[in-house]
């Protein structure tokens, strides 16, 4: 599910869940134990989150397996997926970098942007389908906006087209772009930087810009969390989960 190891300083914990690295109760639970145990090994000075799968970083919720969960059910992984695991990130004494390779999708974008900085592979990709599915990307209304601009934020997240690292790195969505065989390398390049400084100045330092970039997160995750719940509970809701299910188009406005 994880594979981690720690080497000069710099913990890696890479996401290895096949065949997408789909999000489920107990990835999440290993991912946010493995982040607190590095966050408190005092020979840690930085992290990398990545992928052990080739050509998948995460593809977001594993959909089968909430499907047919009540919205109330639902409400404990969303909660963790946008509330606990941000908070978690946010108050690491030290920095969290992302690698993404390949496919960065819905619930994996919101990992993602939990980590203090993204470098991603020039094939990796990205997009919010969710709402091609019955979902909805309710988290990235709350931030995506503040980065892209209202009517770029709009196209990508009503869409759902798929768009590239060039094309995040322009937008300001990743902080680096690196050639595809080479985004670990440059991921633990950074992270050997952070790990040469002061470990306490990191600690003051990072809080100090956690709470200036807050912009509210933690009350508009919680208003998040509410509307995915919603969405499960509506008819289009099921359609579009079950026709990802059974691998069709879903007929929208079916009770």
């Amino acid at each position: 599910m994880l594979q981690t190891k720690v080497h000069d300083g710099v913990a890696e914990v890479l996401l290895d869940s096949p065949p997408v690295n789909g999000i489920t109760d107990s990835m999440l639970a290993a991912l946010m134990a493995a982040l607190q145990q590095a966050g408190d090994d005092p020979e840690v000075r930085a992290i990398v989150l990545g992928s052990a799968l080739p050509g998948r970083f995460c593809a977001g919720l594993d959909l089968r397996q909430y499907r047919r969960r009540k919205p109330s059910e639902v409400h404990g992984i969303i909660s963790k997926l946008y509330c606990r695991l941000h908070e978690l990130q946010g108050g690491l004494p030290k920095p969290v970098i992302a690698a993404v390779a390949g496919s960065a999708r819905g619930g994996g974008m919101s990992i993602a942007i939990t980590c203090d900085m993204i470098v991603a592979a020039d094939d990796a990709t990205f997009g919010y389908p969710e709402m091609d599915v019955g979902l909805l990307p309710a988290i990235h209304y709350h931030h995506l906006h503040r980065i892209v601009g209202r009517y770029r934020a709009f196209d990508l997240l009503f869409t759902g087209r798929v768009f590239s690292a060039h094309e995040a790195m322009a937008l300001g969505l990743v902080s680096r772009v690196a050639p595809a065989e080479q985004v670990l390398d440059k991921a633990r390049e950074l992270a050997r930087v952070f790990a040469a400084k002061s470990p306490e100045l990191m600690r003051l330092g990072k809080a100090a810009f956690v709470r200036a970039a807050d912009n509210g997160y933690r009350q508009g995750a919680g208003a998040a969390v509410d509307l995915i719940c919603t969405v499960f509970g509506t008819a289009d809701g099921a359609e579009g989960l079950t026709a990802f299910d059974e691998k069709r188009k879903p007929k929208w406005g079916v009770v």
